[in-house]
């Protein structure tokens, strides 16, 4: 029987041709550069807001509190790889495990705001043969 080492077959990550340590070691504002242009562009625009985000996002960390926000229209960049982000979608937070396949996207792609609609019985009077039914 022949044993396979998974760390042999494990398949490389890359972002637009780069590793994720080479990306972790760029600015933001170079990574911007590997964007497509509407990411690149809010990247930029929003360059001290995302970080001080990174930076609020570290000091929770070292002190073991959840990180929390609100902000959904953030683009998720090297430096959150790894984390474990509550984003909110109007009512909970919910819990997002950022890994390599999220960069460039933004965080509310992966807390969704609308729920599958779950149908239940029609109610008295929905129906022509139910519209006959006393109430009482």
């Amino acid at each position: 029987m022949v044993e396979y080492n998974s760390e042999q077959y494990k398949k490389e990550v890359l972002f637009r041709g780069k590793k994720l340590e080479e990306l972790k070691k760029l600015d933001t504002r170079e990574f911007s550069k590997h964007l497509k242009a509407r990411e690149r562009r809010s990247v930029l625009r929003n360059f001290d807001v995302i970080e001080s985000f990174v930076k609020s996002c570290e000091k929770k960390k070292a002190k073991n509190k959840p990180i929390r926000t609100h902000k959904r229209d953030l683009v998720i960049v090297p430096a959150f790889v790894g984390m474990s982000i509550g984003v909110y979608n109007g009512k909970e937070f919910l819990t997002v495990k950022i890994i390599e396949g999220m960069l460039g996207h933004r965080f509310g792609e992966f807390s969704p705001t609308r729920r599958a609609v779950k149908h239940g019985a029609a109610g008295v009077g929905a129906t022509k043969s139910s519209a006959k039914l006393s109430v009482k």
